[in-house]
């Protein structure tokens, strides 16, 4: 199942002919995406589900009903095992940016939170997952596709937040701070944390 975010509002693609109520349910591949977008923006509508019996040609199609752009970004730890986070928009994210033509996946990654956050000596323990967002740029529709990595460091300098591309902050947070970080965040950004991250803290209290 994939979950396609049109502001924070997901798309669920699958290969479920039905999810039943409330969701209204569209063949993917005869399905023009951009109404169905505008509909979500505008509140005519609010649970989609997009069905494709082939699993492996679903983010084929996607890609070729909008265009789109490959990112790439960081779940980052230090020896803390705080978390670092950005705040952009009014909003606490995680650093991520475009994929420079013929670079790949894993550089990328690392060059962006280290642009976006000054952190240095990154190392990549895994591949996490990808994320998918709806995103409007010179009046048009686009599709971005993210690849999130988990990294390590044991960086301990100044955090420089990338002014030029609106970062207002760069912090590293507490298991308890980026507990609260998520409430002000984006849902596409919440499924790159573990489950527990997400659940309620009976101790604290903090969501």
């Amino acid at each position: 199942m994939y979950k396609v975010f049109v502001k924070d509002r997901p798309i669920i693609v699958s290969t479920e002919q039905s999810l039943g109520a409330p969701y209204q349910t569209f063949p993917l591949r005869t399905t023009d995406l951009k109404p169905i977008i505008k509909a979500l923006n505008k509140g005519l509508i609010t649970h989609v589900h997009l069905y494709h019996k082939n699993v492996e040609k679903i983010e084929w199609f996607l890609k070729r009903k909008l265009p789109f752009v490959i990112a790439a970004g960081g779940l980052v730890k230090n020896e803390l095992d705080e978390v670092l986070f950005i705040y952009r928009n009014d909003k606490w994210d995680l650093p991520k940016g475009h994929v420079e033509p013929d670079e790949a996946l894993e550089q990328a990654a690392i060059r962006e939170v280290e642009e976006e956050t000054g952190v240095r000596d990154l190392k990549i323990s895994q591949f996490l997952k990808t994320t998918y967002h709806v995103f409007k740029r010179n009046g048009k529709y686009k599709l971005k596709v993210t690849y999130w990595y988990e990294m390590t460091t044991d960086y301990t300098g100044p955090l420089k937040p990338q002014k030029k591309e609106g970062i207002k902050k760069a912090k590293w947070k507490t298991y308890k701070q980026s507990k609260k970080a998520l409430r002000k965040s984006y849902e596409n950004i919440k499924l790159v944390f573990p489950e527990h991250y997400l659940t309620k803290d009976a101790d604290h209290g903090v969501a």
